[in-house]
């Protein structure tokens, strides 16, 4: 399990590492043609700033090389905001006073309508945290009720047991995110204070469960700000490397979600809450490169979290996988588009003007990359 390796590192001494990388480590990463867990720190250091459009330049080549000039569209459909956990950061978390929705059979087809307009082929369904209302039976009704529409369905929900993946693997689920959201082990409490995601080594042993189902692909990640963003990306790449070698048939992905402003208050009286992310764009820049770098098959996910001018210059920067348009909201496409987002978008773009700006840079937008009769 990935515990046992998790558990033999110190955060502190992780950080601290990090830091100490110098010019030369940045260097020697550089000039290699296959990169280790030391390379990767030196990659995320402070020192690896200095070599940014060196890395930016190799990470492009990297990725063109394995994956062309495509970028995959994506889109997700929020199908219920009921949670019964307590997130600091998350506008659907139980002690936010706000109006619940989960949407019915009639309103999932009507979002899904919706959401085919557009054009789309792969959708991500995301719930809160609730089993009573948005449990196993609940989303594998909902797949057996989206799987003739889309040949790619992922989902981002709360983690579950291995028998349970494998009773949505054979409904047609195909890839599932679950983010650690913070390695910090002392400090996910704080985050998380309330609920079943509050036991971190549960969330922590999900990809392991996935990968014993056999999922096609899992996503990882943290929720960039809420940590030092280095050590908790380090212990992203630890996991992915453990995940690889052990689960060898998976594929695997990687996101970058910094925290957005949220909506706090009663049902009548709100407010946005903001958080300081402690990474900038730039860093942000020398992350996803430093992936790539690192590991040139992960496909690397970019969100509409992230503003018009930072999508706009990322695409060739090794992102392979892009959303658009999207609603965070259960019914933001059609059924109820005011109903309460789970964080705030920052690139409203359609998908249409997406497309047009990843053809513009010379890239191929592909709404479907492959079909389930292979």
């Amino acid at each position: 399990m990935f515990k046992d390796l998790f558990n033999t590192y110190n955060w502190d001494e992780v950080k601290q590492s990090i830091l100490a990388k110098t010019n030369a480590d940045v260097l020697q990463a550089l000039q290699k043609d296959k990169r280790t867990l030391e390379d990767f720190k030196a990659l995320i250091s402070p020192a690896a700033m200095s070599y940014l459009e060196q890395i930016a330049q190799l990470s492009n080549v990297l990725t063109q090389k394995r994956f062309g000039k495509t970028i995959q569209m994506y889109v997700p459909l929020y199908l219920s905001n009921e949670c019964q956990n307590i997130c600091t950061y998350c506008a659907f978390s139980l002690d936010n006073k706000i109006k619940r929705k989960t949407l019915s059979d009639d309103e999932i087809l009507q979002e899904v309508k919706a959401i085919k307009q557009m054009g789309y082929d792969h959708v991500l369904l995301v719930t809160g945290e609730a089993n009573q209302t948005v449990g196993v039976n609940y989303l594998q009704h909902a797949i057996q009720l989206i799987r003739p529409y889309f040949s790619h369905i992922s989902i981002e929900v709360q983690p579950l047991d291995q028998p349970d993946y494998e009773t949505l693997l054979a409904e047609g689920l195909n890839t599932v995110l679950v983010y650690q959201e913070t390695y910090h082990r002392n400090n996910y409490k704080t985050h998380h204070p309330k609920g079943k995601k509050s036991n971190f080594d549960y969330r922590l042993e999900t990809p392991d469960r996935l990968g014993k189902a056999q999922v096609h692909k899992i996503g990882l990640g943290v929720l960039i700000g809420l940590e030092d963003w280095r050590t908790d990306c380090f212990f992203t790449a630890l996991h992915l490397h453990y995940l690889e070698k052990t689960y060898w048939k998976t594929k695997y992905s990687i996101s970058f979600p910094r925290l957005r402003p949220i909506e706090v208050g009663t049902q009548n009286n709100s407010s946005m809450k903001s958080f300081t992310s402690f990474m900038s764009d730039k860093q942000l820049v020398q992350l996803i490169c430093a992936y790539r770098i690192f590991n040139p098959e992960v496909e690397l996910s970019i969100s509409t979290r992230e503003d018009e001018n930072f999508r706009n210059h990322v695409i060739k920067l090794g992102i392979t996988s892009m959303s658009a348009g999207s609603k965070t909201n259960p019914g933001g496409y059609v059924v109820e588009p005011q109903s309460l987002e789970q964080f705030e978008i920052s690139d409203e773009r359609s998908p249409q003007q997406i497309t047009t700006l990843i053809k513009q840079q010379g890239y191929e937008p592909v709404w479907k990359d492959w079909d389930r009769s292979f």
